[in-house]
């Protein structure tokens, strides 16, 4: 009888040692491997006063924070562009981090004949992230944005003509690296016009509370990347501490604010993703 309860332990404590030995293995396995290849596609609908008839359902898709170099490939990069055009998208946005490592990566060459194949009624727009502008970064990342397609905001704005109607895409300059000059972007900005603001960087949206803002989009926070279930991220970079993904309605702007903060689609640092997988976002506009 003692030898049978011997027997039954031993098989016990085995089990739950490889349990012990095969759970981390399979979380490694899947933070390295699964999730960081995985995309969400989020839809997302902005109600604004300053959505007009003529703007009503349009359809702005943003992503974010590729980090392209060794974990994040040009064939993930294509994949990324098929699932945009599928939404036939009438703005397209990018928020900026395009290479991880622009000083290393040795296929910046291959990028453009991708990203030109993104298509969208009203025009292509990026703005700098911090990994764009370290360096020689901004040269290198310029020169990929411009021969994409791309119209590069840099402390300017741009008009779109919807009808007799005029929206607004502003562009703000990297906060972490870059020279960030709001007065300068905002110049000849009509307030009551729909005003979509571009800053990599989330917490901003703090300091812009005397612009008129419709809606900010941002990345750079990469949701976390790493979160535990059930919690908030373990870690964040500076100015992707208050704001860390998905919507945010502020009130005391302004203008009443919506804030989006797109997870992004690469990894940086370290190439795991846990709970926080990677994203591309589609907003449709609405007066309602």
């Amino acid at each position: 009888m003692k030898y049978i309860l011997f027997r039954k332990l031993i098989r016990r404590l085995i089990v739950f040692i490889l349990i012990l030995l095969i759970f981390p293995i399979m979380i490694y396995s899947y933070s390295k491997s699964i999730e960081p290849k995985m995309l969400d596609l989020n839809q997302i609908s902005i109600s604004s006063k300053s959505v007009t008839k003529s703007m009503e359902g349009l359809k702005i898709v943003q992503f974010s924070d590729s980090h392209l170099g060794e974990h994040f490939s040009l064939k993930q990069l294509k994949n990324v562009v098929n699932q945009i055009n599928k939404q036939k998208p009438d703005i397209i946005v990018f928020t900026g981090d395009l290479i991880d490592n622009s000083s290393i990566y040795n296929k910046i060459d291959q990028i453009p004949s991708i990203l030109q194949q993104l298509k969208a009624k009203y025009g292509k727009y990026a703005i700098y992230g911090n990994h764009d502008v370290g360096g020689a970064g901004k040269k290198i990342s310029s020169a990929v944005f411009v021969n994409s397609g791309f119209t590069v905001l840099e402390n300017n704005n741009v008009k779109i003509k919807l009808k007799n109607i005029e929206m607004n895409i502003i562009g703000l300059d990297d906060y972490l690296l870059g020279r960030p000059n709001p007065t300068e972007a905002f110049k000849d900005i009509d307030k009551n016009a729909f005003n979509l603001l571009l800053v990599h960087e989330p917490d901003v949206a703090d300091r812009l509370k005397e612009y008129p803002i419709d809606l900010q989009l941002s990345g750079h926070s990469h949701g976390g990347q790493v979160k535990l279930p059930f919690h908030e991220a373990i870690y964040t970079p500076p100015l992707a501490n208050i704001y860390t993904e998905g919507l945010y309605e502020l009130k005391e702007h302004v203008k009443p604010m919506s804030l989006y903060v797109n997870r992004g689609i690469g990894t940086t640092r370290i190439p795991f993703r846990f709970f926080s997988v990677p994203e591309l976002t589609v907003f449709t506009l609405t007066n309602k």
